[in-house]
């Protein structure tokens, strides 16, 4: 049975190098070419590919927010310029990539190691959520993406008020809705601009954009109120952490 393959790449020479590659290989098909990831999530959702050549770098979604709202995973070639996401690829077993531009020759390697990993669907799937959380530490992220049933929700880091945890889940509040992305406070924490997101407590990260006023509650915590209205609790760690970059 043919190996079901979609090629996703904001750039149609890119793309168009792939087909060429791929041309009177019978041992696979192409059920899709996309050029942004919103194209991309719904092209996946209606021909569960067995293998996507998958750019970095594109608008609406980049490769790794698409990965982030996928499932199921299937197997994944890189297809980019930039090496230093080559690298955290390469380092992942069973994830193969090819730095543009490639030869035949490399492509049908990374093409055959594909192929060969197909009955490593699990193992695969936890690499790939790994790539995606451990980003290098200098990947400043500046949104979030989510996906509710079957929409998904682009949150600018600015529209943010607070993140809060929720088991193994952390909620996103925003002045228009909240959101669960599945994740850890700790990964924001170090992912966050630190001049604008401070831990105010164990289980929440406070924008300092919305803070309106912080009072006293107990001898160790305190009551913030939001710019919404909302107030929530910080503790006296954060208090401190507050101050030292507020300096009031």
């Amino acid at each position: 049975m043919p190996l079901k393959i979609i090629i996703i790449d904001d750039e149609k020479p890119a793309t168009d190098l792939i087909i060429k590659y791929l041309e009177g290989n019978n041992s696979v098909t192409v059920a899709a070419v996309c050029h942004d990831g919103f194209a991309a999530l719904k092209a996946c959702q209606e021909h569960q590919p067995d293998l996507l050549f998958l750019d970095i770098q594109m608008p609406k979604l980049t490769g790794f927010e698409l990965l982030e709202v996928l499932d199921p995973i299937p197997a994944i070639i890189f297809t980019t310029a930039y090496d230093q996401f080559a690298i955290k690829a390469f380092d992942l077993r069973a994830i193969d990539y090819l730095l543009k531009p490639f030869s035949l020759e490399r492509f049908t390697e990374a093409l055959e190691k594909a192929r060969f990993n197909l009955n490593k669907k699990e193992e695969f799937a936890k690499n790939i959520k790994t790539l995606t959380e451990n980003r290098a530490e200098t990947d400043e992220l500046e949104r979030i993406v989510v996906k509710q049933g079957k929409q998904i929700h682009v949150i600018d880091i600015e529209d943010m008020v607070y993140l809060e945890a929720d088991g193994d889940y952390v909620r996103i509040v925003t002045e228009k809705a909240k959101f669960l992305k599945e994740n850890t406070l700790k990964f924001y924490e170090t992912k966050l601009d630190g001049n604008r997101f401070v831990r105010i407590h164990r289980s929440r990260i406070l924008n300092v954009e919305f803070l309106d006023k912080i009072e006293l509650y107990e001898k160790e915590s305190y009551l913030i109120t939001l710019k919404t209205g909302e107030k929530i609790m910080a503790s006296l760690t954060g208090y401190k952490l507050l101050k030292e970059l507020l300096k009031f």
